[in-house]
């Protein structure tokens, strides 16, 4: 065996015992790791990596916690980018009256997705429709190099907690996306973060002329097919959103959910064909990088607005 083949079978048995004894983090050979992906492109490596550990057959059978995961993967991601996603999320399922202080499935599978697809968002303002905790948000921001990213939700607890979570992340705050003054001429395309704003966004009663004020480029949404009520509102919100013209073009949409209802997702798909909004499934991706509930059945929507 070569000396560089020897060094990176190392390199992985290490990652491979660490994990699966679930030792500290501080103890796994990160700075190797890191010397390792600045002399190389590195995704080979990081999927060997995480063959080694969260993809490893015993953790399959009999997973780590749910905590240790997802601090392993938060800081093997770090490594090609530079950054980690850190969160605060509730504990409970329903918290202040909404489900929006946590993370749910379909968030951690499009966050999968953007970051094999980063084109679709790379010099692009991108709004997303209930951010919720904001993981999926702060992903593509860190990885997929939008120009500008638009959080929103409706809820003031979830409102705050997902300000919190953008500055635990290092991102700045603009005040006012809907001030032309502020960012019409800002050329981010050589800029290391996007412009971030977080906007109160309330489905049943925004109006075409505040959402045109966005200026969205690509809409995305994880997660939110709850309930009919929600179907029909977000089905509404999305027919204003068509009309928010961006240099003669209609933004792309992106819609992420697990199917838990069947009913409630043909729902989905029957309010957009009534709506005049055509859509295709997005073929489903095989490199499962968060830990989430394996038979739940996920996927996303394109939308042509």
């Amino acid at each position: 065996m070569a000396p560089e083949e020897s060094t990176e079978a190392a390199r992985l048995s290490s990652f491979e015992r660490r994990f699966l004894a679930a030792r500290a983090l501080r103890s796994f050979p990160w700075q190797s790791l890191e010397e390792k992906l600045r002399d190389s492109s590195g995704p080979e490596l990081l999927l060997d990596i995480l063959q080694k550990t969260v993809k490893h057959p015993l953790c399959v059978k009999h997973p780590p916690s749910v905590k240790y995961a997802r601090c392993f993967l938060s800081e093997l991601i770090r490594k090609p980018s530079g950054d980690s996603v850190t969160l605060s999320e509730s504990t409970a399922i329903i918290s202040h009256g909404t489900t929006g202080l946590v993370t749910w499935d379909a968030a951690l599978y499009l966050a999968e997705w953007a970051m094999q697809n980063p084109a679709a968002f790379a010099h692009r303002t991108v709004l997303e429709l209930g951010s919720g905790a904001g993981l999926t948000g702060l992903t593509i921001c860190k990885t997929c190099h939008p120009s500008a990213y638009i959080f929103s939700d409706c809820h003031s607890c979830v409102l705050e907690q997902l300000r919190g979570n953008i500055l635990l992340n290092g991102l700045s705050l603009e005040a006012d996306v809907t001030d032309p003054a502020r960012h019409p001429e800002h050329n981010t395309c050589n800029s290391e973060s996007p412009r971030v704003t977080v906007a109160q966004l309330d489905w049943d009663v925004v109006t075409a002329p505040q959402l045109a004020a966005f200026q969205p480029d690509v809409i995305i949404a994880a997660d939110v097919l709850y309930c009919p009520e929600t179907v029909l509102s977000l089905v509404r919100v999305l027919q204003r959103l068509s009309a928010c013209l961006k240099n003669q073009q209609a933004p792309d949409a992106y819609i992420a959910f697990t199917v838990r209802n069947p009913e409630t997702c043909q729902l989905f798909t029957s309010e957009l064909g009534i709506a005049g909004i055509p859509w295709e499934a997005v073929p489903h991706h095989d490199q499962k990088l968060f830990p989430y509930e394996e038979h739940s059945e996920m996927a996303i929507l394109k939308l042509t607005l």
